[in-house]
């Protein structure tokens, strides 16, 4: 009602009228006319929610997987040893765990183009409860026709005004969708608070760049700020998902009246998730370095490469020689000389990280 009454008056200024004098244009008798709250309010939000996720969402989320991408490459052979259940495991590389996060990324973007399919179709025409009341014939298409012109993406006709007027489960799937790339970031944020920490006492695989003075009693104390902010942004993203679905399952009969507050988490989320992705790749995963001295040392000493000696002695064998080696800080290559279990020729082999990964 009340962009009507905007929208009227700003009019009336135009054609150099008085304000509030709506015997020139009326707010509901023009403005309004063949529209309803309810298929106008649907349609803007669809309208914003695509156009933000095309122009918005997706190439911040491209920026961030390219410079993943670009750092997995940097990568491509610093040796490491890997991790599962937060223990060692056998080696790879660390431009193979980069790829892995601009994968998710990559999928995440793919992903998100089902929404431009949820979000195509309008219902605007359908006036209060989808029958149309008020609108003339042809008044959907002409709308559609030049909502499509500017915009310059292309949105059909619902195909059931009542099920889109009074349904929300495709806004709650989109939503679900932005929800998904939240996950996937938030993932990643924590795999570089943990692949940072330390340096002393933590995994300190990589040294993030440094954004600011880390604390403001420890002097040199260097903080994951960025990847913390990724989290936060995620809850929040996670939290707006959660309040979508709850205002999508509560609408009532014909209408949904929670639709303001599924168009401001929807909104919101895609403009905190973007600017959070940029800051990622612009502040943290352009800078990162490998802390290339300490994985080599841990190669050298990684007992868990005895897992490559599985099929020429058995796991029996081999968890025994992993478990000395454990033991007594002795390579696995130590041991197996010791207890002559093959040539050294053959070890060197079968144990070169470089053939494991």
């Amino acid at each position: 009602m009340n962009v009507n009454e905007v929208i009227a008056n700003r009019a009336i200024e135009i054609l150099k009228g008085k304000k509030g004098d709506y015997r020139i244009v009326h707010p509901n008798d023009h403005v309004n006319m063949s529209q309803s709250t309810n298929d106008a309010f649907h349609s803007a939000i669809r309208i914003a929610v695509r156009l933000s996720i095309r122009n918005k969402l997706v190439p911040a989320l491209g920026r961030l997987e390219a410079a993943l991408e670009k750092k997995s490459a940097e990568f491509a052979r610093t040796l490491k040893v890997g991790r599962t259940h937060l223990q060692d495991a056998v080696p790879m590389t660390l431009g193979q765990e980069f790829s892995a996060f601009s994968k998710a990324i990559f999928v995440e973007i793919e992903r998100l183009g089902l929404a431009e399919e949820e979000l195509k179709y309008l219902q605007i025409g359908g006036t209060a409860v989808g029958t149309g009341i008020n609108a003339p014939k042809g008044y959907t298409d002409i709308c559609i026709r030049e909502i499509n012109r500017l915009t310059g993406i292309r949105f059909e006709k619902a195909k059931n005004f009542f099920y889109e007027i009074s349904d929300q489960t495709t806004e709650a799937c989109v939503s679900g969708l932005i929800r998904n790339a939240a996950i996937a970031m938030n993932k990643i944020a924590n795999d570089l608070r943990l692949l940072a920490s330390g340096p002393s006492t933590g995994f300190g695989d990589l040294i993030l760049p440094a954004v600011q003075p880390g604390s403001s009693i420890m002097p040199g104390k260097v903080n994951p700020s960025v990847p913390e902010m990724v989290n936060m942004v995620c809850f929040e993203v996670m939290g707006n998902d959660s309040v979508v679905a709850n205002a999508a399952s509560n609408g009532q009969l014909q209408l949904n009246v929670f639709m303001p507050i599924i168009a401001y988490k929807l909104l919101y989320s895609i403009d905190i998730l973007s600017n959070a992705a940029d800051t990622l790749a612009r502040e943290c995963i352009g800078g990162i370095r490998a802390n290339e001295k300490l994985l080599r040392e841990r190669i050298e000493h990684d007992m868990s490469i005895a897992t490559a000696l599985t099929p020429y002695i058995g796991y029996a064998r081999a968890a025994e020689i992993a478990r000395r080696s454990y033991l007594t800080g002795r390579t696995v290559r130590q041991i197996c000389i010791e207890e002559k279990v093959m040539s050294g020729d053959k070890l060197d082999r079968i144990l070169d990280p470089k053939n494991l990964i």
